[in-house]
């Protein structure tokens, strides 16, 4: 088995190199820094993942994100998207969306888990698993913020008082939202639409066996 990354982040690239080096990974393990408009359109692989990255895409891009997946996979291939969520549709302008596009992640946009399946779907993916990890992420963002608290010297000699502060606020808005149900977070199962049957397991029981981890 052979796995390839691709990230637009410099600082990333090294870091996944410096560890497939130290992890012994080398011919097992490739990464390069690549946008992922510039993948080659065959279907190349057995499964795709993205983590964490769709919500950075810009909602009027989610088609043509969603069909270059569908192109690099192969006819039954699978396909992970997690992803943060919205409980209100498009991306509303207000007071936290423009600070979060302005200070945070330019350009980022967030959807509903509904319409999200539904560009999926259009774009020839069947899903099959959806999972809700909201909890786990406001229990994540507020060990973040205290960790980043106490380690507020480092920090701020790292990258300045004027970033820790806005990470810091940013991080615990987002605690409160995942708290209040307004913001969420979900893996997407899905498969490459084809005739047949998929493949995958019948039931989620293969994750939680011994012989799965």
């Amino acid at each position: 088995m052979k796995a390839h990354g691709i990230t637009l982040s410099r600082n990333q690239y090294e870091y996944a190199l410096a560890e497939i080096k130290r992890q012994g990974l080398e011919g097992k393990v490739t990464v390069e820094l690549r946008n992922y408009r510039d993948l080659a359109r065959v279907g190349t692989y057995d499964k795709v993942s993205s983590i964490g990255m769709f919500e950075h895409v810009g909602l009027k891009n989610l088609a043509g994100y969603f069909s270059i997946v569908h192109q690099v996979l192969k006819p039954d291939g699978l396909f992970l998207n997690h992803g943060i969520t919205s409980d209100e549709p498009e991306w509303a302008d207000s007071v936290s969306t423009k600070f979060i596009n302005r200070h945070v992640f330019p350009d980022g946009e967030l959807d509903t888990i509904s319409n999200i399946q539904r560009r999926m779907e259009d774009a020839g993916f069947e899903i099959f698993d959806v999972e809700g990890l909201r909890p786990h992420y406001a229990y994540t963002l507020r060990h973040w913020v205290n960790r980043l608290e106490e380690n507020q010297q480092e920090a701020v000699r790292l990258v300045g008082e004027r970033t820790y502060r806005i990470w810091r606020l940013y991080m615990t808005g987002c605690a409160i939202q995942f708290e209040q149900g307004a913001t969420g977070i979900y893996q997407i199962l899905a498969e490459r639409k084809h005739l047949g049957m998929p493949n995958l397991p019948l039931t989620r029981c293969d994750l939680y066996t011994p012989d799965s981890q």
